[in-house]
């Protein structure tokens, strides 16, 4: 766990999660939105992100979206991940979180929650295991368990990913598939 920063005692709260929550704009992008001259809205997303998430999902571990924004393009590149709980528009990202938590039939020390910004505070506090990214606004990483070496849109995401699939002895297993 050395290369992922993570604190021994931050190991049981690792360990119990079955559902990852990740805001979008910050965490799985730079944070950058680029309108063309047509209006037309522009995002770039890590490829290296990507693959994390199809690990943890071979790793037994759910995903889901919780983005303040509405987006075609955030929908269009969560759907080619697989992944099936996205929640766009929420202002008050508490509601999102309490519907999963029913829905999925989650408790809250089952789910880490990955932000950068104040409105993603609340899930950072409430989630068993709160992350923030590396360039999180302080007051958002002073609140949070861990912070990621990378910054959102650069690889947070993997890194994440593969510190959650270590600390639950499934990383190198789901990697050694990709030898055979």
């Amino acid at each position: 766990m050395s290369q992922y920063n993570l604190p021994a005692k931050l190991l049981p709260k690792v360990t119990a999660i079955k559902m990852v929550i990740f805001d979008v704009d910050g965490v799985f992008t730079d944070g950058k939105i680029i309108y063309d001259n047509s209006g037309n809205e522009l995002k770039n997303f890590h490829t290296l992100d990507g693959m994390g998430i199809k690990l943890l999902m071979q790793g037994s571990i759910d995903v889901a979206i919780i983005t303040g924004r509405q987006s075609h393009i955030t929908e269009k590149r969560m759907s080619e991940l697989g992944i099936k709980h996205i929640y766009q528009g929420q202002h008050d990202k508490r509601k999102a979180f309490q519907d999963l938590l029913t829905t999925c039939h989650l408790q809250i020390d089952d789910i880490a929650y990955v932000g950068d910004d104040l409105p993603d505070l609340p899930l950072i506090k409430a989630a068993g295991f709160g992350i923030a990214v590396n360039n999180a606004t302080d007051f958002v990483k002073q609140h949070a368990a861990w912070v990621t070496q990378e910054s959102g849109g650069f690889g947070a995401v993997r890194e994440v990913c593969e510190m959650i699939l270590a600390a639950q002895d499934k990383l190198t297993g789901l990697q050694a598939r990709y030898l055979e």
